[in-house]
């Protein structure tokens, strides 16, 4: 199916690695132009050089989604670069992993901050730019842990509630302009954090291949499929919903989690 993404120019943030990266290599597949933007600017030269594209389609820029400043730089040179921006994919972001008793108050700020401000930059960044195009959309990656906290994920539980809420808002408040705003709530997924996570398992004497590990894991957090998602699984809902043919589609959020169950 054609997705209508050809020529169509859609900014993606965090876009060195794992989902971000994937959204960035299925855009390109689909024919669109690409601005991937991350905040290492020597990781995302080699990120995105693997992907083997065509240099007039992808343009790399360096930004801080939380440094307003930076994040507005990076899309007037990105639309001024394709003459155009369409959609954005707000994805940066990571998870602290410390109860509320071992997390300081300047890890809670920097948490908000990445969540919240890390997607808004972006999004008021773009505005005009969306409002003038015919398909303006806007897509946050969140996580299923947005809509059900847990003790060891703490604050970023509570950010992740706080983008979700906030995707819902502008899902309404930009409707009238022409920009749908949707939300792709992550599951577990196989990216550098998880392989980080084991890696320090096997640093301290675990003795399990990754796939046993990983599958102990999905079984624990009552995932139904048994395993840790994909990226470019997660890649294909993001870019399903950037699609025109996802038109009727806005304020909405869509699980990628392998059945996993977050109430409500």
């Amino acid at each position: 199916m054609d997705l209508q993404l050809t020529d169509r120019t859609v900014l993606v943030t965090g876009a060195s690695s794992g989902v971000g990266l994937a959204v960035t290599d299925m855009l390109l597949q689909e024919g669109a132009r690409v601005i991937a933007v991350a905040r290492d600017r020597g990781r995302l030269d080699d990120a995105t050089r693997a992907l083997g594209a065509d240099p007039s389609r992808l343009l790399a820029a360096e930004a801080d989604v939380t440094i307003r400043t930076e994040v507005e730089e990076a899309v007037t040179a990105g639309a001024a670069h394709f003459g155009s921006l369409d959609a954005v994919v707000c994805n940066a972001g990571r998870s602290l992993m410390a109860p509320l008793s071992e997390t300081t108050d300047e890890q809670v700020r920097d948490e908000l901050e990445l969540k919240v401000f890390g997607a808004w930059n972006v999004i008021r960044a773009a505005r005009a730019h969306l409002a003038a195009s015919s398909v303006g959309a806007v897509v946050n990656t969140n996580a299923i842990l947005a809509k059900q906290p847990e003790a060891k994920l703490a604050i970023t539980s509570a950010a992740r509630a706080a983008l979700l809420n906030l995707s819902r808002t502008l899902g309404e408040e930009l409707a009238p302009e022409g920009i749908r705003v949707n939300s792709v709530n992550l599951g577990l997924i196989d990216t550098g954090q998880w392989r980080r996570r084991y890696e320090a398992y096997r640093s301290e004497g675990g003795a399990q291949d990754y796939d046993t590990w990983s599958a102990e894991i999905a079984a624990d957090r009552g995932i139904s499929v048994g395993r840790f998602g994909r990226a470019e699984e997660v890649a294909f809902a993001i870019v399903s919903l950037l699609s025109p043919r996802a038109s009727y589609i806005t304020g909405a959020h869509i699980d990628v989690g392998g059945g996993v169950t977050r109430q409500p």
